[in-house]
């Protein structure tokens, strides 16, 4: 079994080929960038406490996860969150009737945004929309960035369960 200190080094000594796994789940190099910033975060944050024996398979396990859960995020959100430049463009080609859905799609999710607790929601907030990273929401909120990670995907879930039940 292997120490937390000789993992990270294994970490460190194959993020090559963790990072060329990433990229091929993601498409995106700088977004398998961010999953490996993630999954060195989540060895920082207690790999002490674990037993491995095989511990780059355990990292390629990590990198792979992280970056599905990405891709699977990503996914979503470009389901639920249209960019920026869509919303330019509503009042010329959007009829009033696309326009009250939109309007009640918001409705439901600024409703289930208020019934989440409040941190999970300060979480969310600061990262979808104040384009905080979620270490800069982390020290903001004086968490760990893993807990970050876990409140922004519990609201984002709350807001797809809120948006599939009023479909």
């Amino acid at each position: 079994m292997q120490t937390g200190s000789e993992i990270r080094q294994q970490f460190i000594a194959s993020r090559v080929q963790l990072h060329v796994a990433a990229v091929r789940i993601l498409g995106c190099r700088q977004r398998a960038e961010d999953v490996l910033q993630d999954a060195y975060l989540k060895l920082a944050d207690g790999i002490e406490e674990l037993h491995i024996n095989n511990p780059l398979a355990y990292l390629y396990q990590l990198v792979r996860n992280l970056a599905i859960d990405r891709h699977r995020r990503g996914q979503f959100e470009s389901q639920v969150f249209s960019p920026e430049e869509d919303g330019l463009h509503l009042g010329s080609s959007s009829t009033p009737e696309a326009q009250a859905i939109h309007s009640q799609h918001l409705l439901m999710v600024a409703r289930a945004l208020g019934s989440l607790p409040e941190r999970t929601r300060a979480a969310f907030e600061l990262h979808r929309l104040g384009g905080k990273t979620q270490r800069e929401v982390a020290a903001q909120l004086g968490i760990s960035t893993t807990l970050v990670n876990f409140l922004i995907r519990d609201a984002t879930d709350c807001c797809r369960n809120a948006l599939s039940a009023g479909v």
